[in-house]
């Protein structure tokens, strides 16, 4: 019987030790992929939960709080959230299974279904972000009964329509019927035998050129330049007050002579003479007594106007990079890779998680009713608020520097007009205090 010579027994080792590395080798990346998968599932279930979880807080508090039904303005936010919710529960999902399987298992209908839900929903999102931003602006920056004409019941109602249906004629219309694929098919098919071999296994949606520069134009470019107008003239109107406050700081401080002068403020929206008030400030009252007024106020203008920043920010932060690379990628013959395409996705769909901490979680009333819910109904939370919204509309009325009165424009008293010296100046206060939002 032979027996293998030392240098077989070696050689056998060696090959044995080359083919457990080659095992591990080939076992690593799968483990590594799905160690990948693990963490990807966790991490788009968490952006998942917290954007359900957010707007539809912001729903059921408006539903809860009749206060904030009274306000314009947060009809269009409870509106937004409803969109984001939609995003959430019915675009988010399908989206982050076909990431983490890579595989689309729900056929060639529900893929055209599931894509203009998407671009449906998303565009109602970000349109609902550019009324929001128009209806500030004419809260803010315009007069009251400006304001008043401009945002009617009606007004608003129409608004909120456009926000639902403009979307509806740059997805379901062009996409159910194929125009965005025209003169791109063979690119479509190609694709699609790359990714999956049919259209079963895997869901395929490129744009050509007009379809990209239609859609961009309406659901981003649009919105965004009047967004960009809108926060602009309120970033200088808080501005404007801001230093109007410095002024009132610096005239504080000189010597104050003169008569008290009286000023009277009265509802602009009522003739009733029991609703007339009459404010009498010291001429002799020192600057000490005004600087506290005047530098709370003015924190108050700088963190609104910083606000303004964070909202723009994180808007152009979430939809810029997909919106430009939509454009871009028709005229470059469709080369973008697909993981950079699903990251600035994704990080639009972030969007809709933000919008509830925003536009709601940073407004007073919003955080009020949050705690109301969230502590069980408790009326403590209603009553704190109310006690400090009173006093804040006491506190900050008017001043009176070297005996001239001065209302200041977002004095925090709602609706009012001030009689200064014969004039009637208009102020459109609450609105601007809860259009700003964190105020």
């Amino acid at each position: 019987m032979a027996t293998a010579s030392p240098r077989h027994l070696l050689d056998d080792v060696i090959n044995a030790e080359q083919q457990q590395q080659q095992q591990q080798e080939q076992q690593q990346p799968e483990f590594l992929s799905s160690l990948e998968t693990v963490v990807l599932t966790v991490f788009l279930s968490i952006i998942i939960i917290m954007t359900v979880f957010g707007n539809l807080l912001v729903m059921v508090a408006l539903c809860k709080d009749r206060h904030l039904r009274k306000k314009k303005t947060n009809y269009f936010i409870v509106s937004l959230a409803f969109a984001d919710l939609l995003v959430a529960l019915v675009v988010m999902p399908f989206a982050a299974i076909e990431l983490t399987t890579g595989q689309w298992r729900y056929g060639e209908i529900f893929c055209l279904v599931r894509t203009s839900l998407d671009v449906l929903l998303t565009t109602a999102s970000i349109l609902h972000l550019c009324c929001i931003a128009l209806d500030r602006y004419y809260a803010i920056c315009c007069q009251p009964l400006v304001y008043r004409h401009k945002m009617t019941p009606v007004r608003v109602a129409v608004m909120l329509s456009g926000c639902w249906i403009i979307p509806t004629f740059i997805s379901f219309l062009p996409i159910m019927q194929s125009w965005n694929a025209i003169g791109i098919e063979d690119i479509i098919e190609e694709r699609r035998a790359m990714v999956g071999g049919s259209n079963d296994t895997s869901c395929v949606f490129l744009v050509n050129r007009p379809y990209a520069l239609i859609c961009s134009a309406v659901a981003f470019y649009v919105p965004l330049a009047l967004m960009v107008l809108a926060y602009q003239r309120i970033y200088i109107t808080a501005m404007t007050h801001v230093r109007q406050i410095e002024t009132l700081q610096r005239a504080g401080s000189a010597p104050v002579t003169g008569t008290a002068p009286v000023i009277t403020v009265r509802s602009s929206t009522s003739s009733d003479p029991s609703e007339h008030h009459r404010l009498r400030t010291t001429a002799g009252s020192s600057a000490s007594e005004q600087a506290p007024i005047a530098n709370s106020r003015m924190r108050v203008e700088t963190k609104a106007a910083k606000t303004l920043a964070i909202i723009m920010g994180c808007f152009c932060l979430c939809w810029a990079p997909f919106f430009i690379t939509n454009v871009v990628d028709p005229f470059i013959h469709y080369t973008v890779p697909w993981q950079l395409w699903t990251a600035w996705l994704w990080l639009g769909y972030i969007n809709s998680g933000l919008n509830p901490f925003l536009y709601a979680f940073l407004n007073r009333a919003f955080r009020r009713a949050f705690l109301v819910i969230l502590c069980c109904g408790d009326e403590r939370y209603v009553r704190h608020g109310s006690c400090s919204y009173r006093h804040t509309h006491r506190a900050y009325s008017a001043a009176s520097v070297n005996g001239t009165s001065m209302a200041l424009r977002l004095s925090f008293l709602p609706n009012r007009s001030y009689s200064d010296n014969g004039r009637t100046i208009l102020g459109n206060e609450q609105e601007s205090q809860d259009s700003l939002g964190p105020l």
